[in-house]
């Protein structure tokens, strides 16, 4: 920590707790406030929404928290270190770009914005100012997600050969997006934070269907080529009868398998795959049918410690603000996401045509 971030947290009321506010009292909003204010590192000034009778409903009778409908209000508040967005997704440019104006630090909720476009002029905006960016992808905060990151960077389960995601329910269909930007956001900042460094997806083809005549696409696959040769894929579904959480990630060593919807074993570690010997030690005669051998190992299921992920992002946000670093989950995390999806989207159009990723984010 700098020493001038340790006087502007001395200098702050409620004994260097950051002031912060949350945006937009809907869906989201509540879950926010309510880790916000669990939160020692935090305290809630204000919950903004354009229904301040919604705002208050959220807040309940007793709080001490201020609703307000007057988004400049709370921005001219210079209690507020940090504003927390959770609006549509539509509006995150407009609220966030306010608040980095403002000096504000910000939490915005995935997708960092509707288009890459606006993202990147948002990270570059936070940049400049010095100013922390996050996005809230809340799956990179839970236990099990930190467990699989863990594994795949100390290389225990030795070189990724894939990943394949499952994300279906019998899901709402929204009005304004497709199946692809509704549910695939979570599965594309999972591997985003996963990956090791110096791996990532180069390109995207996407296929789609609307058998329901709804106007958008309501189950879609994506197939990521990563920079490595290896290879992912996101299946999403709005239309399955049962409810599919799992990701699976194959590496040279170890593959592990995450079933969200298995609380008694969330997570399972196979010591068994495929082995390929090297050409040059067999012989010609032998090459063809002994080049691959199959390993048959023991199952693992690691211990997870339960904690609410939202609590973690939390924590993680104030950390970047206080220790003046970047968060695990930046704004340029969000452009990656962003990234992705906007070319899965024109491959959609082209019928599933590979999609080349922009470079060097």
């Amino acid at each position: 920590m700098t020493d001038s971030t340790q006087t502007r947290k001395a200098a702050r009321p409620d004994g260097g707790a950051l002031g912060v506010a949350v945006v937009g009292a809907g869906y989201w909003g509540p879950n926010l406030v309510r880790n916000f204010q669990a939160s020692p590192d935090f305290r809630l000034r204000w919950l903004c929404d354009l229904d301040v009778d919604r705002a208050q409903r959220v807040l309940g009778g007793y709080s001490t928290v201020a609703a307000t409908s007057d988004y400049a209000a709370v921005l001219a508040d210079p209690t507020v270190d940090a504003v927390a967005v959770a609006t549509p997704a539509g509006t995150h440019l407009e609220v966030a770009l306010a608040a980095v104006r403002a000096g504000k630090h910000v939490l915005v909720e995935k997708p960092l914005a509707a288009t890459y476009a606006d993202g990147a002029r948002l990270v570059a905006e936070a940049a400049d100012r010095g100013l922390t960016l996050m996005c809230d992808h809340t799956y990179c905060y839970t236990p099990a997600v930190a467990g699989i990151r863990e594994l795949v960077r100390s290389g225990q389960l030795g070189e990724i050969h894939f990943v394949d995601s499952v994300r279906i329910n019998l899901g709402l269909v929204q009005k304004d997006i497709d199946v692809m930007w509704d549910l695939a956001p979570h599965d594309l900042s999972i591997l985003d934070f996963i990956l090791p460094e110096n791996t990532e997806p180069v390109a995207v083809a996407a296929h789609g269907a609307d058998p329901i005549g709804a106007g958008r696409a309501c189950v879609a696959y994506l197939t990521l080529q990563l920079n490595t040769g290896a290879i992912a894929h996101v299946h999403v579904n709005w239309l399955s009868p049962t409810k599919v959480r799992t990701t699976m990630v194959g590496g040279s060593k170890r593959t592990l398998v995450w079933d969200d919807l298995n609380p008694a074993q969330r997570l399972a570690v196979f010591d068994r795959g495929v082995d390929l010997a090297a050409p040059q030690e067999i012989g010609a005669s032998e090459r063809r049918d002994m080049m691959v051998s199959y390993r048959s190992g023991d199952m693992v299921a690691p211990a997870l410690k339960e904690k609410e992920a939202l609590g973690s992002m939390v924590e993680e946000f104030a950390g970047a603000i206080n220790e003046g670093r970047a968060p695990l989950t930046d704004g340029r995390a969000g452009l990656r996401v962003l990234d992705i999806l906007e070319a899965a989207s024109r491959s959609l159009e082209f019928r599933g045509a590979v999609v080349g990723l922009r470079a060097g984010h």
